[in-house]
């Protein structure tokens, strides 16, 4: 029977996860489970998690409950293990060791439930020489070689927001293998421990640039390749108004079309002529810097030339495609990406807005059978 407040659709419906409150990937990948239709129960600490945005807006807890216990408290410890008695996945992210000095590492969380899927997500992994150090995304994604793959050449390298590193290398790997080893829970009776490190992760998304680089497909260095922006038919583009066109005509069918519908054709040079990409990069912008992103955008709608414009967030809401399939959706009057992937059978939603600490104490009390939560509730005195 579905929890109070979780209705029973997304294909992880009845599967319930122990987050116990961080930042970053941690949360996100939490966010994905529940997204999924997981009852994910947030253990807030008191005071909050240090992030400085108002908790009614940190949209990685939407469709999440939450309760707050102090871990360092007398009981603490044993209120997350009742809940960790009844859940089938923990997802922590604290630095090693941090867990087991709180009572709540992987061994005391499987002498408890031995079927438990223990999802760890750190930076720098569980183990090596730098497991103990602090970091963010950017320091993660800087030894794997990541980072210096992308950029203009001669410049600094680019910073990607925090998307390369701590969602793509860290929480997406999370929740694959929480995914992997609850089905495997699931066959065999046996929990086990996810090692998710960003810098693991983030080095595994470089896979298919490796092999390009042993087979002398891809020089190491930034805006030389392919794919880096090197390539002048793979890139980005101004446009009258100041705005930009992004561009990815890689095949000889899609070059074809989109140096035609931009006016180019006759004058282009040989594509295949690297030693004259300089001047097919000239003769792209020259041409883009003619008319306005709105303009370009009318001119290869409808076109297999690879080409679109390049939006803001604020913007790619209304873009007519993500619109139609609802891409981004409204929940509380906050505009956020919806759930994702889609599923046939097992549709997800936005179920509930982001999270209030210590607000769900007593129903997730009552739904996981864990009486003892709700009189230690620490938002009743104030703390």
């Amino acid at each position: 029977m579905a929890e109070a407040g979780t209705p029973r659709h997304g294909p992880l419906a009845g599967v319930r996860v122990v987050e116990l409150a961080g930042i970053g990937p941690g949360p996100f990948a939490a966010m994905i489970l529940a997204d999924l239709g997981a009852d994910v129960v947030r253990v807030d600490r008191p005071g909050g998690a240090g992030l400085a945005i108002d908790p009614a807006y940190d949209i990685t807890n939407r469709n999440k409950r939450s309760v707050v216990v102090d871990l360092k408290s007398e009981h603490g410890a044993a209120r997350v293990l009742d809940l960790v008695d009844r859940a089938d996945v923990l997802v922590e992210g604290y630095r090693p060791g941090v867990a087991e000095r709180l009572g709540v590492g992987p061994e005391d969380c499987h002498a408890r439930n031995p079927k438990l899927v223990y999802g760890r997500m750190t930076g720098w992994g569980q183990q090596g020489p730098l497991a103990q150090r602090a970091g963010h995304d950017i320091a993660y994604i800087a030894p794997t070689g990541t980072l210096g793959m992308i950029g203009n050449p001669g410049e600094p390298p680019a910073v990607p927001a925090n998307l390369v590193g701590d969602y793509a290398g860290g929480s997406l790997y999370l929740v694959v293998g929480v995914l992997a080893a609850l089905h495997h829970a699931r066959a065999t009776g046996t929990g086990q421990v996810v090692d998710a490190a960003i810098v693991d992760g983030t080095a595994h998304l470089t896979s298919m640039i490796h092999g390009m680089l042993a087979a002398g497909g891809w020089q190491d260095r930034r805006g030389a390749n392919l794919l880096d922006g090197g390539c002048p038919f793979y890139g980005t583009y101004e446009t009258a108004d100041g705005q930009y066109m992004a561009v990815g005509a890689l095949e000889q069918q899609f070059y074809d079309e989109f140096v035609a519908l931009l006016g180019i054709r006759d004058e282009a040079p040989a594509r295949k002529d690297v030693s004259r990409w300089g001047e097919l990069r000239e003769s792209v912008a020259a041409r883009f810097r003619t008319r306005t992103r709105e303009e370009w955008t009318a001119v290869f709608e409808g076109s297999d030339a690879c080409v679109a414009p390049v939006l803001s967030l604020r913007e790619a809401p209304a873009h007519p495609h993500l619109a139609a399939r609802g891409t981004f959706t409204d929940h509380g009057g906050i505009t956020q990406p919806a759930p994702a992937p889609r599923f046939s059978a097992t549709p997800t939603s936005v179920r509930s807005g982001p999270a209030q600490p210590g607000a769900d104490t007593e129903a997730v009390a009552r739904d996981w059978d864990v009486p003892h939560l709700a009189k230690d509730d620490l938002t009743k005195d104030g703390h």
